[in-house]
């Protein structure tokens, strides 16, 4: 069963809290962003040992495992960026179908307590990779194929909501 994508373009979580899971991105600080994502990973673990995680609440969601997944890709793919922004100038990030990767990679039938090293293992890298920045380099640029344009910092904040309100869609 085919979940219609999502299409919305997040990046007013820059501006204000999301209305949804309560999480203020504009109003987190860069240095706050490591510890959030760890904070994150710790929770999936638990997540992934529930009887019912491959189990779609309705036709229109997502499993809790295929939230985990894409929640791992996400650590993967925000680290391969950020590493971008650091090693170019203003690099454009190759464009990202996450409901095709989910499909693709068969998110509903990976093994959970794979998805659960992969993801705490990818949340510490990115992580890690986000606290080494220096603050002189938190405004390099980089671009989304959309237009959008981040500096590290934003690009930090921006993506921190993410895990976060995932974990919200799987908790609530």
């Amino acid at each position: 069963m085919t979940i219609e994508p999502d299409t919305k373009n997040w990046t007013w979580v820059l501006e204000r809290r999301c209305d949804e899971c309560g999480f203020d991105s504009s109003a987190t600080p860069y240095e706050e962003v490591p510890g959030l994502v760890r904070e994150n990973a710790r929770a999936w673990p638990a997540v992934l040992q529930r009887a019912d995680v491959a189990e779609r609440p309705d036709d229109a969601t997502w499993s809790a495992l295929e939230y985990a997944a894409h929640v791992r890709d996400v650590f993967r793919r925000f680290d391969t960026r950020l590493a971008l922004m650091l090693e170019e100038d203003a690099p454009e990030f190759e464009d990202w179908d996450q409901d095709r990767t989910a499909v693709e990679e068969n998110y509903a039938a990976q093994d959970p307590d794979v998805v659960a090293r992969e993801l705490v293992a990818a949340a510490e890298r990115v992580a890690a990779d986000f606290e080494r920045v220096p603050a002189e380099l938190r405004g390099r640029e980089g671009l989304r194929s959309d237009g959008s344009r981040f500096t590290v910092d934003t690009l930090a904040r921006y993506f921190v909501h993410d895990p976060v309100h995932h974990l919200w869609d799987v908790t609530r």
